[in-house]
């Protein structure tokens, strides 16, 4: 109660005689509008710019650690890298080149022949162009036992070059004067080349010539 007396019978324009209690009062009031002010006036940027350079922090420490993941794993990554290349590498030797088809063709007609087959028909087709690669078809027909026939498959699927048997058909023929009849199997081997350089730069400047043309 007596605080209150104080405070109604101050003099604003002498505040040196205040008593202490009120000028203690009035200095914590004063400071604390002074703070208030400076925080909505002054600070309130520099709240922001902390704001926005925290983010910052985080997006930096996010990409730091992404790029830490990728260091890390680079070797892996090479390694793999190698890996594929070798076996792209040993996978295309499987492929003959042009001057070698001829020799893979006669490989294909020995496999056959080695097995006691006789040929109705071994006759190759145009080449076909997917890629950096050429697709051969060899249009087959050839006559033998089961067992023979089955023998000259798994000797194609041996090769040192890759060839693959499709479009197999099996159907039985009967055997002169009564003698017993065997298996003609009916097949499109396909055999696939790579394209040498020059062949290479021939499609790329007919694909260009026909890209003007449109």
């Amino acid at each position: 109660m007596n605080f209150l007396e104080e405070l109604k019978n101050i003099d604003p324009k002498k505040p040196g005689s205040w008593p202490w209690l009120v000028k203690l009062t009035a200095f914590v009031a004063i400071f604390l509008v002074v703070v208030v002010a400076g925080a909505f006036l002054d600070w309130q940027d520099q709240y922001e710019s902390l704001k926005r350079i925290k983010q910052e922090e985080v997006t930096l420490k996010e990409t730091y650690l992404g790029k830490k993941s990728q260091a890390i794993n680079l070797d892996i990554i090479k390694k793999q890298l190698l890996d594929t290349q070798q076996s792209f590498g040993a996978l295309l030797k499987q492929l003959p080149s042009k001057s070698e088809m001829d020799a893979l063709l006669t490989d294909i007609n020995q496999a056959g022949l080695g097995r006691g087959l006789q040929f109705e028909l071994f006759r190759p087709g145009g080449e076909v162009p997917t890629g950096v690669f050429t697709e051969q078809p060899i249009a087959i027909k050839v006559t033998g036992s089961y067992d023979d026939l089955g023998n000259f498959a798994s000797d194609v699927s041996q090769l040192p070059r890759i060839v693959t048997l499709n479009d197999i058909k099996i159907s039985p023929i009967a055997g002169a004067a009564g003698a017993p009849g065997g298996l003609l199997l009916e097949s499109t081997a396909k055999t696939y080349r790579y394209l040498d350089e020059e062949e290479l730069a021939a499609r790329k400047r007919a694909a260009q010539a026909a890209r003007k043309k449109k």
